[in-house]
């Protein structure tokens, strides 16, 4: 059936400017390649729904990479409690904690996503390699947590030698945030 052989590709392979289907986008498209010119999209809902297929849906797939992961989250985790190596930080000695906005960053995913088949939801892989990101950051474990560091910065290119260059002013200017 064709209807269900197009709900299994990627909406951009036919030249849709979105991502997955949903039931309204994909009767839309079928009516307008001419497959059909009176089938409704509770039709089309449910010869989908006998086979289980459902394009609208996704889910991310993780397989953990890194044999460090438990001792990097273990320095992570001390640094909350305001631990670096085994010692407690001292009054002058302050924890930034720095992320991308991943909502409003241009990446591009690792590993091409698998599209939607009988049963399964679509799969996205959740790695990607970062191009550029806006990055913020927020005083963590000091006495007041709600206050934003002098830190945030507009829009950031996250290279390796832009981000050297601000962890040694942050070195050279630490103090404590009031």
């Amino acid at each position: 059936m064709q209807v269900k052989a197009i709900a299994c590709e990627f909406p951009s392979r036919v030249g849709a400017p979105f991502s997955r289907w949903s039931v309204a986008e994909l009767g839309s498209h079928v009516r307008a390649c001419g497959l059909t010119a009176s089938l409704s999209d509770t039709t089309i809902w449910r010869w989908l729904n006998e086979d289980a297929i459902r394009p609208w849906q996704h889910c991310c797939w993780i397989f953990p990479r890194d044999p460090h992961f438990e001792s990097k989250a273990g320095r992570i985790l001390d640094l909350y409690q305001r631990i670096w190596k085994g010692r407690k930080l001292s009054a002058n000695e302050f924890v930034l904690s720095a992320d991308e906005k991943t909502s409003i960053q241009a990446r591009s995913r690792k590993a091409q996503s698998l599209s939607t088949q009988p049963g399964q939801p679509m799969k996205i892989e959740h790695e990607y390699k970062r191009l550029a990101a806006y990055l913020a950051a927020l005083a963590r474990c000091g006495r007041d947590v709600s206050s934003v560091s002098t830190f945030q910065r507009h829009v950031q290119l996250l290279k390796p030698e832009v981000t050297a260059t601000m962890q040694k002013e942050m070195a050279s200017s630490a103090s404590p945030f009031r």
